[in-house]
């Protein structure tokens, strides 16, 4: 079975390694990275890559500033997607965590029944007090998150989804794919969300805005969930910051973004199970001493950034700021304040 993994990066050097290993470990066969404007060494070491022959890497054909969607119009052209069984659209800091079999995307697809999509739910990771970046696997280092079944006040939950190649794709989305229209009954597709049920209805035809990208997450995860580490340590997320991300050029992550992120109430540690497995991939992936100190300078890239950055008084206030937010999230805070 051939999956190929489609996601957009800008200085993601250090956590590149880890997100292939991992992939590779869950059974992603090929990657197609879109890469733009970094500066921390990831598109040379995204290079080394498809040298190796691990990764096919482009750079954004972007002429705005929608790089992923752009990016996505154009994969649909390229073998290494056309040519696939199943299509995985997700970004470097998502981690897909399967609960069945041995943890892999066919083990997932088999329990789910072989539908043409299936669509995962979010989970988000908090920092939960995490200050300094460290050079070792996310999944190790981050284990508590918000209520499964419910972020913020909303049981509706962002999902990603894994793509049948036999799907009737109008275009891809970066959360779901688009059928095409007028399909006759026949010709609908079987759609899954996580544990194998039927998607509802108005999220399957993107009926209205709400339900465009999200369902409700109870009873969603039986088979599989899908990590989101969108704050990592606050070194890290100070950079991400100055960076901006993928989607927006110079886009502001306020403390409203880390405090939606950051409620750690809950603890979940069922993603480390593939820890051994991914260490092993990852060594041998690092075993290629170019890639090696590729790796080593985007860390060192980073950690330079992250110096600059609390220099600036601005971002200085910013991780005072982040520091002494509270872990539980605006809505949780409304709610206790109207019951007191």
């Amino acid at each position: 079975m051939r999956i190929t993994a489609v996601t957009c990066v800008k200085n993601e050097g250090p956590f590149l390694v880890e997100w292939i290993a991992f992939n590779r470990v869950i059974g992603v066969t090929d990657f197609l990275f879109y890469s733009n404007d970094c500066t921390d060494g990831t598109d040379r070491s995204l290079d080394r890559l498809a040298d190796l022959g691990t990764v096919t890497h482009l750079p954004n054909p972007a002429q705005g500033r929608n790089y992923q969607m752009e990016a996505l119009k154009d994969a649909k052209r390229h073998a290494v997607v056309s040519g696939a069984d199943w299509i995985w659209i997700a970004d470097v800091d998502e981690f897909l965590n399967i609960h069945t079999g041995r943890g892999t995307i066919p083990d997932l697809i088999g329990a789910c029944g072989d539908p043409q999509a299936i669509s995962v739910t979010f989970q988000f990771f908090a920092n939960a007090g995490i200050e300094r970046f460290e050079d070792r696997p996310v999944i190790e280092q981050f284990t508590r998150s918000h209520n499964p079944d419910i972020w913020c006040a909303e049981t509706a939950q962002e999902v990603k989804t894994l793509i049948r190649q036999d799907f009737p794709v109008k275009y891809y989305g970066a959360h779901r794919p688009f059928m095409r229209d007028g399909l006759a009954k026949k010709d609908r597709p079987t759609w899954t969300d996580g544990s194998g049920r039927p998607v509802p209805w108005k999220f399957r035809t993107a009926a209205n805005k709400r339900r465009i990208r999200k369902f409700p997450a109870k009873g969603a995860r039986d088979f599989a969930t899908l990590n989101h580490y969108a704050l990592r340590s606050l070194d890290s997320y100070l950079v991400k910051n100055d960076r901006g991300d993928v989607n927006r050029e110079n886009r502001a992550f306020d403390d409203t973004y880390w405090r939606e992120r950051n409620d750690d109430g809950f603890e979940d540690r069922t993603i480390q199970r593939y820890l051994p497995r991914l260490k092993a991939e990852m060594k041998r992936l690092l075993a290629d001493k170019t890639l090696a100190a590729l790796h080593d300078e985007a860390v060192a890239a980073h950690r330079a950034t992250r110096d600059r950055l609390i220099t600036d008084p601005s971002y200085a206030t910013l991780r005072e700021r982040l520091l002494s937010a509270p872990r539980e999230s605006p809505a949780e805070l409304e709610l206790m304040d109207l019951i007191s």
